[in-house]
């Protein structure tokens, strides 16, 4: 194994997910170089940044080149704040309005769209004595959260006048960035109200990671999510730029069984493979409760001593098998399920119709975490 910042393999499992710091300051790097360098960049850290761990790959992330985190939660802020992250947090959701007075006392912005928002704004300033820093929501097609965009002008002005909130920014979200038609659509809504305030000392940013690499628009901060973790979104085909980005989360396990499954016998629960000649199979403990989705039962393969071999049976909650006739090996050693060259994880994201998002965060339930350089 590559030289490690923490190694949890102490955690008594024969199955880990590895992250690759490197990887993580390569993706920064390849982003950062493509946009323009007086724009500051968002780092989205949500879900335990994807399920790669936030305190941990965080300080990667800022020295590399990050500005500021974004997150989905007050708790997921504090936990930042917990583990000495000290830099400018944003939580970019809706959060429950009984907690602007922690935020505050925390240093964690929040995202406000409502009159009710303002009002615990002004109520956690009364009681606490820090203006709380905000960055309106705008809702310009998402239609999930935000302010709708006949009432936004009026709010941002009531907002830049009120003497109890440290008004930071202004932003919004791309719900197609992949569909030029109907981004323009929210791009026209954006620029007809950005044009109509005074922005001066505002944080402006709508682009996500796809839109980074497809538009241009006025803004002068850019949010960066799954490109960090090497990994590429949905993108339309008239791409501005696309990073050469490396996977960073791995997944591996060691065999805890290899034995001989004879011609006609059945592997699994429901028999989904029976064998047509004799083969060898070995065991791993990673199974669907480790965040590996049972739908890819006989549909995957992974790596062993330098050979392909394929998984076999159904993916149990804990344990899978695969087929490893021809192979050298021997129990202990280590199976790669997923790596940063041939066994990406967007594999599995088209085989069950899924995207990489959703994968990465689903392997963080029980598997310790392995961080290398």
């Amino acid at each position: 194994m590559k030289n490690t910042r923490l190694t949890q393999l102490n955690t008594h499992r024969d199955a880990w997910v590895e992250i690759n710091l490197d990887s993580i300051a390569h993706n920064v790097s390849e982003f950062r170089k493509n946009i323009p360098a007086d724009k500051k960049i968002l780092g989205i850290v949500k879900a335990d940044a994807y399920g790669h761990g936030a305190s941990m790959v965080a300080p990667i992330m800022l020295a590399s080149g990050i500005d500021m985190l974004g997150v989905a939660s007050i708790d997921e802020g504090l936990d930042l704040r917990k583990d000495k992250i000290n830099c400018d947090i944003l939580v970019v959701g809706a959060v429950p309005v009984w907690s602007f007075e922690i935020a505050a006392e925390n240093d964690i912005s929040l995202s406000i769209f409502s009159d009710k928002h303002l009002e615990a704004c002004k109520q956690a300033y009364e009681r606490t004595g820090i203006k709380p820093k905000v960055h309106i929501k705008l809702d310009t097609g998402m239609n999930r959260i935000g302010l709708e965009p006949d009432y936004a002008v009026e709010y941002i002005k009531k907002v830049q006048n009120s003497d109890f909130v440290d008004f930071k920014g202004i932003f919004t979200h791309l719900a197609n960035a992949e569909t030029v038609d109907e981004t323009k659509k929210q791009f026209d809504c954006w620029n007809s109200i950005i044009n109509s305030i005074n922005t001066e000392g505002l944080l402006l940013h709508i682009l996500n990671t796809a839109g980074s690499m497809t538009y241009d628009v006025k803004s002068n901060m850019v949010r960066m999510g799954i490109a960090i973790y090497g990994l590429y979104p949905d993108l339309a085909d008239n791409l501005k730029f696309k990073p050469d980005l490396k996977q960073v989360m791995g997944l591996k396990g060691r065999i805890t069984n290899i034995h001989i499954m004879h011609k006609g016998s059945g592997i699994s629960y429901g028999y989904s493979y029976v064998a047509d000649k004799d083969i060898k199979v070995a065991t791993i403990p990673v199974g669907y409760a480790d965040g590996v989705p049972r739908a890819l039962s006989n549909k995957i393969y992974a790596e062993l001593n330098g050979q392909k071999i394929k998984q076999i049976g159904n993916i149990t909650m804990d344990q899978m098998m695969f087929d490893i006739t021809g192979v050298d090996a021997n129990e202990g050693d280590i199976i790669t399920l997923l790596d940063d060259k041939d066994l990406s994880i967007d594999n599995w994201a088209n085989i069950i119709g899924t995207i990489n998002y959703e994968l990465t965060c689903r392997l963080k339930v029980r598997l310790p975490r392995v961080y290398v350089r």
